[in-house]
């Protein structure tokens, strides 16, 4: 091979190597992590617990929202043993400790502590034993209390863990709450999006994101937030940027809004049909969950703010079981018989 076509292939693939690694870099900013590292004092300060022993520990590290209660541990078993789960003794873990003697109550323990799990949390109205905070100060392990039973803790604890660790992606967008409806905007860059959201902040509706939305999947439901960094801030061209919150008070902004449905704003095009008669069929999905989907032509002399306004308010009829298609059908029936 002609040492200048090899030297050329080398090249190309090294260009196509480097374009590899950003596709995967944007993928890997994209999509979060679900595994999360979250500090001992916070945790322990929104669980309502008490520490018994943490050791040299200043966070936790949560990587599955299942939950674990080491019955078969302490019996010996440990074959199909979770530890990256948290562990939960509840009352019946912790009188089963007690009927053991010393000798095999300080083994039991042991052996749960050296497995490499995050924490240990009781839930019992009995104190944790003796053997058990021995093992946990040998090992380097937390070991937590709770006052609740176990059964509400548990709840508590996965719902916990369940927003915490959720799948999570950011998209360029405008998140709005419409009549207590979550609309998320998208668009091409410069379509309008930020002048609509703020024309409808005008009218009395609330702003949760601009430019950059950051969508959390809980079960079946997409919860949008704001990066923290541009929280409340929106960038307007000609003006640049503002303060929504300094501007127009607390009340034209929330935190967080689950997603009801996506308004897609796109340049008008006289040879696109768009739907004039009803729900769309088209839909948009975001980390596997579908919403539906409106696409909103866009021109001079169009009031977009108001055409918002209205799509929210069919969708909230729409879940009420009025539709305003089914209802001219029935008449047009109505009319023919």
């Amino acid at each position: 091979m002609p040492k200048k076509k090899q030297q050329a292939q080398m090249e190309n693939a090294d260009i196509a190597s480097q374009q590899a690694d950003e596709t995967a870099a944007t993928l890997a900013d994209d999509v979060q992590e679900t595994e999360k590292d979250v500090s001992v004092d916070e945790f322990v300060e929104r669980m309502d617990l008490n520490v018994i022993c943490r050791g040299d520990n200043e966070t936790l590290h949560f990587s599955t929202f299942n939950i674990s209660r080491p019955g078969l541990q302490l019996a010996g078993y440990y074959k199909h043993f979770a530890a990256e789960r948290v562990q939960i003794m509840g009352e019946m873990e912790m009188t089963y400790l007690q009927q053991m003697t010393h000798d095999a109550r300080k083994t039991a323990c042991e052996t749960l502590m050296k497995q490499p799990i995050p924490c240990l949390i009781v839930t019992s109205t009995l104190p944790p034993c003796d053997e058990l905070i021995s093992a946990g100060q040998k090992y380097n392990r937390i070991v937590l209390t709770s006052k609740l039973r176990t059964t509400p803790f548990v709840n508590k604890l996965s719902l916990y863990l369940s927003e915490l660790l959720a799948p999570s992606k950011t998209i360029h967008g405008v998140l709005m709450d419409l009549y207590g409806i979550g609309v998320l905007l998208i668009g091409e860059s410069g379509i309008g999006k930020s002048e609509t959201a703020l024309s409808l902040i005008e009218r009395g509706h609330r702003l949760v994101a601009d430019d950059a939305v950051t969508i959390s999947r809980i079960g079946e439901r997409l919860s949008g937030t704001c990066p923290e960094v541009i929280r409340y801030f929106m960038e307007v061209r000609g003006i640049g940027i503002i303060d929504i919150k300094a501007m127009y008070g607390a009340s034209a902004v929330r935190l967080e809004k689950t997603i009801d449905m996506v308004i897609k704003l796109e340049a008008w095009d006289d040879k696109t049909r768009y739907t004039r008669l009803g729900a769309p069929d088209e839909s948009y999905t975001i980390l596997g969950v579908k919403k539906p989907l409106h696409v909103v032509p866009v021109k001079p002399g169009r009031n977009l703010a108001v055409i918002l306004e209205a799509a929210a308010r069919t969708h909230r009829l729409n879940d009420l079981g009025f539709s305003a298609m089914d209802e001219l059908n029935d008449r047009l029936r109505g009319n023919k018989n």
